[in-house]
């Protein structure tokens, strides 16, 4: 009974069609349904597309998306830098006599 119990609440807690997770049952990119006999291209493991053409898109958005957010943090750095150069943040030191 425990064994039984225990697998119910396994199929309950997987994710079906939660935001984020293509269904296995659709291409991610374009949505086109995936036949049972026919070729899925799999990408990041877990992400099915319908074929070579879709999942290479997928790749190159992914390349786009990746450079944009490194560009971004490029500047944040930078602007994080030339703030902190310019004295905003600097802490001031003194020295402080200490009783022996």
């Amino acid at each position: 009974m425990a064994a039984s119990l225990a697998c119910s609440f396994f199929f309950d807690a997987e994710p079906l069609g939660e935001h984020g997770m293509p269904a296995q049952d659709a291409c991610a990119l374009c949505t086109k349904q995936l036949a049972r006999d026919s070729d899925v291209f799999m990408y990041r493991g877990d992400t099915p597309f319908c074929s070579e053409d879709c999942r290479h898109e997928q790749m190159q958005l992914d390349a786009v998306y990746a450079r944009q957010a490194a560009k971004a943090a490029a500047r944040r750095q930078k602007q994080y830098s030339s703030g902190t150069a310019s004295g905003r943040g600097r802490r001031e030191s003194r020295e402080v006599p200490v009783a022996s």
